[in-house]
């Protein structure tokens, strides 16, 4: 049944919301660079008949940035999205949307109105069956083909100036693996390995932790679409402590193959994954991009790392050190950055002194280089869906940091972060537009929470009683007709010892009757 219930899903199209959207990746629109679709619900560009929004300029940001790259004009993701798009959809109110035809981040309804928050939860603490749900979920993402959205297989300069698209298909899952892939690759100057290696949208400043919350959020989003799950969260892996992959078994995301410890064991569904965007020196040889294609299977060998680069798994007592640092970006505002927290946690500085280290991996770096394996690359790490549980604990951690500190939005860097990373940047390649001050911001604005976090009542609820629940749901019809079978039973057995009691007293009234008579 629920082979039958994924090939109904797989067969039926969802919409998608990242990177190029098929209806702005013709060579029309790509001369025009006005991105700005219609929606269907009311025939107009941008929804504007319903108020949703309406065709604009794009206002990217002229402040500067620092001086790690020290480029300009060479790179696509230079002030995103100009290179392609200087016109898109602004949408207003809860809209959100490359056609205004979605709702912000914790709204819902057919008119965006309904405002729900969303609770992420430990993996180990849901039930069998939501985490079964949970790798359903992803392996359809594998296996479904985006309907709306297409990857970049060149750039706008190989596309003739946008007279020749250069856009492939890929799944839902992989989209996302692009677009990782896509905003931390090395910037191509031509030529065969003439490449820009200190360029990275996504990482190595402040926007590391605003990036990647849009990420996994968008991420949740489009499951929820694809599913009709709209109560749908990823789960976190907390790691503080552990000595060992404690997600990688087969019942979770795949335990170590008995033969080859590179590979997943047979008995998971992600030993069939295929990954891409893995051959970032290979591109960069060719002077290409990643195009999507399959490279081989997912790769993950946890523990079996250079020791002298991640001696452990980050301690609960790291995790206490980098939330007690007060200033979130310091210095030169990237990975030799001092007392930062922002630096500390993504692990390019000490979680013991605060001051930034080379040659060793730290907090969230630490994790990748632990799994040995796909995701210890970079460009294309994304491809384990340990990626998702770990970068899920990241933002919680982030979370509690803006809690504890409660930071203005004034303390995001404005200018002079490595470029991408200023707060009016827009995020690469969002479309639609993000920018990464907006989300230097508490969950609670953008509608969800984490379960460790919230208050012991609701927290007991929601890690303890909710997976009982959850069960008890699975099961109701099965203890509805036991409860009904044995009320029947029960019926019938009293009947049953009625009508002998009343056949006995019937006899024992006419044996008394004969013996007055006699």
């Amino acid at each position: 049944m629920l082979f039958l219930v994924l090939y109904v899903l797989c067969s039926v199209p969802r919409p998608s919301s990242q990177q190029f959207p098929r209806a702005c990746a013709t060579a029309a629109v790509l001369r025009t660079k006005e991105c700005c679709p219609v929606w269907e619900g009311d025939g107009s560009v941008c929804g504007a008949l319903s108020g949703r929004g309406f065709c604009r300029d794009v206002a990217a940001s002229e402040l500067p940035h620092g001086p790690q790259y020290p480029h300009s004009g060479i790179d696509d993701r230079e002030r995103w999205p100009l290179v392609f798009y200087n016109r898109t959809c602004q949408c207003a109110g809860n809209y959100m949307g490359y056609n205004c035809g979605e709702c912000k981040f914790g709204y819902f309804g057919a008119n965006c109105g309904e405002r729900r928050e969303s609770i992420r939860r430990n993996i180990f603490h849901l039930s069998g069956a939501e985490r079964r749900k949970f790798i359903s979920y992803i392996n359809l993402a594998k296996n479904t083909v985006s309907p709306e959205y297409v990857i970049a297989t060149g750039t706008y300069r190989e596309m003739g100036n946008g007279s020749n698209p250069m856009f492939a298909n890929v799944s839902l899952y992989d989209l996302f693996v692009w677009m990782h892939y896509y905003v931390s690759r090395d910037a191509l100057l031509g030529g065969p390995g003439n490449v820009w290696q200190d360029i990275d949208f996504a990482h190595e400043s402040a926007a590391f932790l605003p990036w990647h919350r849009v990420y996994l959020l968008y991420w949740e989003h489009e499951i929820r679409k694809l599913t009709g799950d709209f109560s749908f969260t990823i789960p976190y892996w907390d790691w503080r402590d552990a000595q060992e992959c404690d997600v990688c078994t087969d019942d979770l995301l795949g335990g170590r193959h008995p033969l080859n410890p590179n590979l997943i064991s047979p008995g998971s569904v992600f030993s069939a994954w295929k990954v891409i965007c893995s051959q970032s020196e290979e591109y960069n040889r060719r002077e290409v991009l990643c195009d999507g294609t399959a490279e081989g299977p997912l790769l993950r060998n946890p523990g079996n790392h250079d020791r002298n680069r991640v001696s452990r798994i980050p301690t609960s007592a790291d995790v206490e050190f980098v939330l007690s640092l007060t200033d979130y970006e310091t210095g030169p505002m990237d990975r030799g950055a001092n007392m930062s927290f922002r630096n500390v946690l993504e692990g390019f500085a000490s979680p013991e002194t605060g001051l930034a280290v080379r040659g060793q991996s730290t907090m969230h770096n630490s994790l990748h280089i632990f799994m040995n394996g796909s995701m210890s690359s970079v460009q294309g790490s994304a491809n384990d869906p340990v990626f998702l549980l770990h970068h899920v604990f990241i933002d919680s951690i982030f979370e509690q940091w803006l809690r504890r500190h409660q930071p203005p939005r004034s303390r995001y860097p404005t200018e002079n972060a490595p470029i991408g990373h200023n707060d009016d940047y827009y995020m690469v390649p969002f479309i639609p537009l993000f920018r990464n001050g907006d989300y230097f911001l508490s969950t609670k604005a953008l509608g969800y929470d984490y379960a460790y976090m919230m208050d012991p009542g609701l927290q007991y609820i929601e890690e303890m009683l909710n997976p009982y629940l959850d069960q008890a749901r699975q099961i109701w019809q099965w203890l509805l007709g036991a409860g009904i079978t044995g009320m029947l039973l029960a019926g019938i057995v009293a009947a049953t010892v009625t009508l002998a009691y009343r056949r006995r007293r019937t006899g024992c009234v006419m044996v008394r009757a004969l013996s007055f008579q006699s």
